[in-house]
């Protein structure tokens, strides 16, 4: 039993240094008013909730999590993630603007030799996009490691998603998402270079 006891302890001890050497404090943006106004772009599609997860091509774990919304205007949570574009603004990890452009410099920034993109959609009722594009909005600058813990636990608050739990590992936020009626999915794998830090270059957005 004290064994047992020790291999616990050490356990709980070993996570606990594993989140916190992968964490980090949140990084709070606020772009201006105006800002956000002019970049505004609600796609004339339906109402749809859109779910990003990068998984690693070699080890096939999955490395980051976004949601996007298209609601009275379309916008993404990319929660502790390091993409950006000057011209779309963003106020604690939500992006303004999310053209049919922007969306594909996203889907292009994270598919690479070392990483493909899993995009999981489907069709909400007006109510339900609204109320996930103002949990967004309000959710706050989201700490590192946390991308998946964040939108798991804003997507368990929508009606229809209640069968959503918590987690933090973005492979399980994706079988959980692809559990619900209706669900479309589009993997997308590409050859550019590990080394995306160029690719804002390449998109005039």
């Amino acid at each position: 039993m004290k064994l047992l006891s020790g291999i616990r302890v050490f356990a709980v001890l070993s996570a606990a240094l594993f989140l916190a050497a992968c964490g980090g404090p949140a990084e709070p943006k606020w772009a201006p008013d105006a800002a956000v106004a002019k970049a505004s772009y609600q796609h004339d599609g339906p109402p749809t909730l859109t779910l990003f997860t990068v998984i690693n091509n070699k080890s096939g774990a999955g490395a980051h999590s976004a949601l996007m919304v298209n609601a009275t205007q379309r916008a993404i949570f990319d929660p502790a993630g390091t993409w950006y574009h000057p011209n779309l603004p963003e106020r604690n990890d939500v992006h303004f603007g999310m053209t049919d452009p922007a969306v594909h410099f996203y889907v292009d920034y994270h598919s690479r030799t070392t990483h493909h993109t899993v995009i999981q959609k489907i069709v909400v009722s007006e109510e339900v996009a609204r109320l996930a594009l103002a949990e967004i909005m309000t959710n706050g600058a989201v700490p590192k490691a946390q991308c998946s813990i964040q939108i798991t636990g804003i997507l368990q608050k929508l009606p229809g998603f209640e069968t959503i739990k918590k987690t933090w590992f973005p492979k399980q936020t994706s079988a959980a998402f692809a559990q619900l009626p209706g669900v479309t999915t589009e993997v997308v794998y590409d050859n550019d270079a590990s080394d995306n830090s160029g690719f804002i270059v390449a998109y005039g957005i």
